[in-house]
């Protein structure tokens, strides 16, 4: 039984208690704008999956906002974030301490260069943990890890490519897809990964051109004869390697007269005939139109309304559940890509639809999702404000960060690491039937995320103490609506960290963690006196101490893994 069925049952939807999930119909409810209640509960639905894990106060926020201002402050323009720094490095000569190293080159052959990299990479990496963290109430970091997972390269070694990529990425995260194909599609970092920079007129490369179609626009669809999908043929891609013809990645004394290489035209390379297209595209015809011709034919393939879908499916089983049924095609799929296509393919109006529909609320969509390692991860580290603890000195800061990053291993024993894919498919969870979601679960991966509770709540490893990563349960709990109570405390952590409500009997064990044995009032009391003088660190510490027996309680429940 999938979680949906489970949850169907749980809620009273299902009459069969032994409905199986080939046989279990989602709910009915499609694109048509929510009506029901707004509170805690449904705003904290919305950020779970809009965003890394809220925090109380971005709940209430949310709650006091409503669904549309809450969606509007997730879909807002907002400045870029400045670039990583080198925050530590003396010995790169080309870039100073403090200084961003993303405009700054370096020489080919440099005896230094691998230590270079190395902390350029490890800068990148420290940083772009840090966006994830302190991001409030909006999609950008979410969604640039969704075109991340889309639009996959490999680490090739070389943080410049990383970068300009990544950054691609999150500049158009929000904007518009046509455009933002076209922009991935003379990367140097993709023309690299895909041998886009090995494609020339007299031995056409196919490589990028099969992935163009099958994983980054419009999809294959059912084969329907031999070299025929339902959505382009072989002949397509033959034609579309020709019209990508000519890109190479070069050397470039662009950065400070020192080397870094960028993507760049050969008009000699490039096959300047017609490219005809099958009849799945209407026999089209693209003339040679040399370093601009790319886009033309990223034009001709987003003309198709089944690229519209194709991405919606996407996002669906990003942001809502892996299962796409016909009621779901028809009544999401179908109305949501007819408003990405109606848009000219920007992306901010199909997500706005989809977060404020009747499908995105309704309570059997509340929950079954099992959480992807990085929600498993930040959210705790969210909640309990995380990034209020990293100081603002600029090696401390990246002491922290780094140490906080070497989660890291711990997301590549979960199997999802940033920059990181297993192939150019992505992320197994997202595309490989029947297991979906639950693939993030296995005897592999089960291990170090129950392993990771003791990280989060002892900040030890492996008996290594690790002070800077040690969550704040003290600071979290401050910010309750009632921290005195233990059953509204117990309350609210539930549904800060898990979607769904739990039982009494579960309450009672979380409660038993808490005070063991002791009436109601003994919590009311100790909180008291810890509140009444902070610095008495006998009473702070008992406190801190009972507060994360009962976090961890929280945490290793199924339920949290869950969103």
């Amino acid at each position: 039984m999938d979680r949906r069925a489970t949850l169907a049952t749980l809620l009273g939807k299902s009459k069969n208690k032994s409905v199986q999930e080939d046989s279990f119909m989602p709910p009915a409810s499609g694109l048509d704008p929510y009506t029901g209640p707004w509170g805690p509960e449904q705003a904290a639905h919305l950020l779970r999956r809009a965003t890394f894990g809220p925090t109380i106060e971005h709940i209430r926020q949310a709650t006091q906002d409503g669904l549309d201002g809450t969606v509007a402050n997730l879909l807002a323009d907002i400045p870029m974030p400045a670039p990583p720094l080198n925050y530590y490095y003396e010995d790169d000569p080309y870039c100073a301490v403090g200084e961003s190293w993303v405009d700054k080159g370096y020489v080919q052959g440099d005896s230094n260069l691998g230590n270079i990299r190395t902390m350029r990479f490890r800068s990148m990496r420290a940083w772009t943990l840090d966006q994830m963290l302190k991001e409030g109430i909006h999609l950008r970091e979410k969604m640039t890890l969704f075109w991340h997972n889309h639009f996959v390269t490999a680490d090739e070694g070389e943080p410049m490519y990383t970068w300009n990529y990544i950054n691609t990425l999150r500049e158009n995260a929000l904007g518009n897809v046509k455009e933002l194909v076209k922009l991935v599609t003379v990367d140097a970092g993709m023309l690299r990964y895909l041998n886009g920079n090995q494609n020339r007129k007299n031995s056409p490369n196919e490589n990028y051109a099969r992935e163009l179609f099958e994983l980054f626009t419009i999809g294959k669809g059912p084969q329907v004869r031999f070299g025929d999908y339902t959505n382009y043929t072989e002949a397509d891609i033959q034609s579309a390697a020709k019209v990508l013809t000519g890109f190479i990645v070069r050397f470039s004394n662009m950065y400070n007269e020192y080397y870094h290489d960028i993507s760049e035209y050969i008009q000699s390379y490039h096959d300047t005939s017609t490219k005809t297209f099958s009849h799945r595209f209407n026999y089209a015809t693209i003339d040679n139109a040399d370093g601009e011709e790319y886009k033309l034919l990223v034009d001709m393939i987003f003309k198709k309304r089944e690229c519209a879908r194709f991405l919606c499916r996407k996002l669906y089983r990003y942001f809502v559940y892996y299962k796409i049924t016909p009621d779901v095609e028809a009544n999401v799929i179908e109305p949501m890509s007819q408003v990405l296509h109606g848009s000219g393919y920007n992306i901010k109006p199909a997500l706005e639809a989809l977060f404020k529909s009747q499908h995105f609320h309704d309570m059997l969509n509340v929950g079954p999702m099992i959480k992807n390692p990085f929600d498993f991860i930040f959210g705790p580290m969210r909640a309990c404000y995380y990034a209020d603890t990293i100081p603002s000195d600029l090696y401390d800061r990246y002491l922290q960060l780094r140490q906080a990053y070497d989660y890291q291993w711990k997301f590549n024993l979960m199997q999802m690491e940033y920059f990181r894919h297993p192939s150019v498919a992505g992320w197994k969870a997202y595309y490989q039937e029947p297991g979906f979601y639950r693939i993030w679960i296995n005897s592999a991966t089960l291990p170090p995320r129950r392993d990771i509770r003791k990280y989060f709540l002892y900040a030890s490893s492996r008996g290594v103490p690790l002070t800077n990563v040690r969550l704040d349960v003290l600071k979290l709990v401050e910010r309750m609506d009632n921290p005195f109570e233990p059953n509204q405390l117990i309350d609210d952590l539930v549904r800060l960290f898990m979607p769904q409500p739990i039982s009494q009997s579960q309450k009672d064990y979380l409660k038993e963690l808490l005070i063991p044995g002791l009436p109601d009032y003994e919590w009311t009391l100790e909180y008291n006196m810890y509140v009444s003088d902070p610095d008495d660190e006998d009473m702070k510490n008992a406190i801190d101490s009972k507060l994360r027996a009962l976090l961890n309680g929280i945490l290793e429940m199924p339920e949290s893994f869950l969103s």
